[in-house]
C-alpha cells in the first residue's frame, strides 16, 4: 500500500521544501497538504506537481487554530485514507514578534551573542490574543490543535498492522523557563511561542510513553535559523538585508544558520528515512548546516523530566473534553 503522509502549515517554507523533498525521495506517496489557506494550497499543489507530474497530492482544509476546523478536518482524513503513516505537525505562528533592542545590542557585544541568534532566548517577546474558542492563538495553534488532531486520527495512527510517525516542529526556543504547568496556555506570559514549543517537547515524550506499544511514534525537530515568512515578520525586510551578509559569517562559528527552508527541512526529511525504533524519544533532532552549506542532523537530549509530560497530557484531554462539550460534540 501507498504510503499516507500528512503535512500541517505545507504551503510554504519549511512545510513547502519537506514536501518537495519527500516526492523526490518517492513519488509514490500521496501526500496530503493540510493548510489554512486553501488558495496558497493550491498554488503550492501546482508547484509541487510540475517537477513531480505523476505524483499523488491531495489538499485538506485544516486551521489548527479553530477546534472545529481541525474536527472537520479530521472526520475527512478519516474518509479519505485507511491509515496514517506520517503526520507531520509543521503549522505555528508567532504573532506580531517584538524584538528588544536593548537586548539586542548587549547582546551583540557579549560572549552569547551566538546562543541569542540562534535560539532568540530574551530577545523576543510576542503579543498573543484569544481566538474564537476563547483559547490563547498561539496555545490553540502551536499544540492543542496538532493534540486534538493527533486524538482524532488515533484510528488511522494505532493500527496493529503497522507503525506511523507524528514528528513535531519544534525550535531552539523552547524554553522550560517560559512554561507553567499552572499556565499551560500561557496567558500571564510574554513568551507564547517559546511556551508552547516546550509544550510540544513534553507532549512527544508522552506520547512516546503511552502509544508506542500500539506502533505511534512521535518525534521532535529544530529547523535552525530558517528566514521564512515567520521570521521575516520580525522586522523589517531591510533589516535582514542589511544583516544577511552577517548571519553567513555567523555560520562560520555555528551549525544552526540553516537559512533556507530546504535546510531547515534537513531533520523532518531525515527522520522520514529512519526506522522508529532506531530513534531517541527524549531527543530533539536539530538540522544543522556547516560553514560550507553541508547539511547534517544531530540529535541533542531535550530538558523535559520524567514525570511533567504525564501530567500535561492529562491536563490536554480535560481540555478536550472540556472543548467538545462547548461545541456540542
Amino acid at each position: 500500500m501507498e504510503r499516507v503522509v500528512i503535512v500541517t502549515g505545507a504551503n510554504s517554507g519549511i512545510g513547502l521544501a519537506l514536501c518537495e523533498r519527500l516526492l523526490t525521495e518517492d513519488v509514490q506517496l500521496r501526500l496530503c497538504l493540510a493548510c489554512r489557506n486553501m488558495q496558497r494550497a493550491e498554488a503550492a499543489r501546482a508547484a509541487l506537481l510540475t517537477s513531480h507530474a505523476d505524483a499523488h497530492v491531495d489538499l485538506l482544509h485544516l486551521d489548527v487554530g479553530s477546534m472545529k476546523s481541525v474536527l472537520d478536518a479530521a472526520q475527512e482524513v478519516k474518509t479519505r485514507y485507511r491509515k496514517v503513516d506520517f503526520l507531520y505537525l509543521n503549522a505555528g505562528i508567532m504573532p506580531n514578534p517584538q524584538v528588544n533592542i536593548g537586548a539586542f545590542f548587549k547582546g551583540l557585544l557579549s560572549r552569547n551573542a551566538i546562543r541569542m541568534f540562534s535560539t532568540a532566548e530574551g530577545l523576543l517577546t510576542q503579543q498573543d490574543r484569544l481566538n474564537a474558542d476563547g483559547l490563547q492563538e498561539v496555545f490553540a495553534t502551536n499544540l492543542f490543535g496538532h493534540f486534538l488532531l493527533i486524538r482524532e486520527l488515533e484510528p488511522l495512527l494505532c493500527q496493529s498492522s503497522h507503525t506511523s510517525r507524528v514528528v513535531w516542529t519544534s525550535s531552539s526556543n523552547a524554553s522550560h523557563s517560559a512554561f507553567s504547568m499552572e499556565d499551560i496556555q500561557h496567558r500571564n506570559g510574554t513568551e507564547p511561542y517559546s511556551s508552547s514549543k516546550y509544550a510540544s517537547d513534553m507532549l512527544s515524550v508522552a506520547l512516546n510513553r503511552q502509544k508506542n506499544s500500539q506502533g505511534l511514534f512521535s518525534s521532535v525537530i529544530c529547523p535552525g535559523l530558517v528566514m521564512t515568512n515567520l521570521t521575516y515578520g520580525i522586522v523589517p525586510s531591510f533589516f535582514w538585508t542589511l544583516i544577511m551578509p552577517i548571519m553567513y559569517l555567523i555560520r562560520v562559528f555555528t551549525n544552526t544558520f540553516t537559512i533556507s527552508p530546504y535546510n531547515g527541512a534537513e531533520a523532518l526529511f531525515w527522520l522520514f528515512l529512519q526506522k522508529p525504533e532506531s530513534l531517541d524519544p527524549r531527543a530533539k533532532y536539530h538540522s544543522l548546516t556547516s560553514a560550507l552549506g553541508r547539511n547534517y542532523v544531530q540529535p541533542q537530549q531535550m530538558d523535559v523530566d520524567n514525570e511533567t509530560p504525564e501530567v500535561l497530557f492529562a491536563k490536554l484531554l480535560e481540555l478536550e473534553n472540556f472543548v467538545k462539550k462547548k461545541l456540542k460534540i
